[in-house]
């Protein structure tokens, strides 16, 4: 993102990803998974809300992108909300499951820095850092059972959470993200989609 926030990407893995083919809404993951175990519909059901973040956002132009017409959310933009679940992913990932020391360039002084650093950034280059945390974390998730109690500390709750937990929360927080970037994408220009 900038040299505030969490140096976990490389620049390889944002370029990688930002040559990778464009998710298009033919080409996202299917919503119905391969197999009925729990683990696979979990992964499944992420995936597929991941893709469609780009698939929302595609054709949007920057200016547009960092559009926030929502008088009581001057902040509440796709720009931002993009850069808000790229680091969501890293958070509850990193920082409570594993543990790792928290890099966020959230602070008491600026506690939406990531959506306000999030209106400098092009979108395409916000879409490659989502895209790469995204491969990024599942490869961290992918050897892990689902029961793992994570590690790291949580201002609200002193028993740790699982990885089904922090799977279930990023489904049901870029699910609900999508909605708002949903109708940010209508009121920039028209378009609605699935």
């Amino acid at each position: 993102m900038t040299s505030e926030s969490p140096a976990i990407l490389s620049e390889d893995l944002i370029r990688a990803a930002a040559a990778a083919a464009p998710v298009t809404a033919s080409s996202r993951t299917d919503d119905i998974p391969a197999s009925w175990d729990e683990r696979t519909v979990l992964a499944t059901m992420l995936d597929y809300v991941r893709d469609t973040v780009h698939v929302k956002c595609a054709g949007l132009t920057d200016e547009q992108a960092r559009c926030a017409p929502l008088p009581g959310s001057p902040l509440t933009t796709i720009s931002g909300l993009v850069s808000h679940l790229r680091l969501v992913e890293y958070y509850w990932i990193r920082v409570v499951l594993l543990g790792e020391q928290d890099q966020m360039p959230v602070t008491d002084d600026d506690p939406d820095a990531e959506m306000r650093l999030a209106l400098s950034i092009p979108l395409a280059r916000l879409l490659a850092e989502y895209r790469a945390s995204c491969e990024q974390l599942r490869q961290l998730v992918a050897p892990l059972d689902l029961d793992t109690a994570s590690r790291g500390t949580m201002s609200w709750r002193t028993e740790p959470v699982t990885l089904r937990w922090v799977l279930l929360h990023l489904i049901e927080e870029t699910a609900r993200h999508n909605g708002h970037i949903d109708i940010l994408r209508e009121m920039a220009d028209g378009v609605t989609g699935r």
